[in-house]
């Protein structure tokens, strides 16, 4: 199942380049199911850690992957997707607010997925600085902070994983030490 979901997953994703740089896509996903499969050899969450894009930005339905991949793969991949339809600030809202109920299985897959993009941003910072900010669509630093300090307060019960100490060391290089 997870060699079918990376392969799927390399599909969805085909040409598609990381945000501002020449890295594939298929990189994120990959490095996100590695982080999870780190946390837990459950098939179904390795796999949907694969997956976690392919309905927010590959087009991919729910129903299609219920199909290929079971319906527990599918609840998991559809409770890490956004929907595009809503402003930046409504989708990390939203996803912050989805924390506070979620379940271990979502909590890994998203912990995966932010600290992924999270040591992308550090590469890009450690190489341009605060320029790094200008990639993105929200360009004020300080909405980036508050998304991930907002994120990580709801991952606390994962604590115990590398993965977790890894999240808060970077989003201190890149945002400082929070003030208690």
């Amino acid at each position: 199942m997870i060699r079918q979901a990376a392969g799927f997953a390399k599909q969805a994703h085909e040409g598609k380049m990381r945000k501002g740089t020449a890295v594939p896509y298929i990189v994120h996903p990959m490095d996100t199911g590695v982080i999870v499969s780190r946390m837990t050899d459950d098939p179904e969450v390795i796999s949907a850690a694969l997956l976690h894009d392919v309905i927010e930005d590959a087009g991919v339905t729910k129903e299609e992957l219920e199909e290929r991949f079971g319906s527990r793969v599918a609840e998991l991949v559809a409770a890490e997707s956004e929907d595009k339809t809503r402003t930046w600030k409504e989708r990390k809202q939203a996803t912050i607010d989805r924390l506070t109920d979620a379940g271990r299985d979502v909590k890994m897959i998203c912990l995966a997925d932010k600290l992924s993009n999270l040591r992308s941003t550090a590469a890009d910072y450690l190489l341009k600085g605060d320029e790094v900010w200008k990639k993105f669509r929200v360009t004020d630093r300080r909405e980036h902070e508050w998304y991930y300090r907002g994120v990580f307060a709801k991952l606390s019960e994962l604590s115990g994983e590398s993965a977790y100490g890894e999240y808060r060391e970077l989003m201190e290089m890149l945002f400082g030490q929070k003030e208690k």
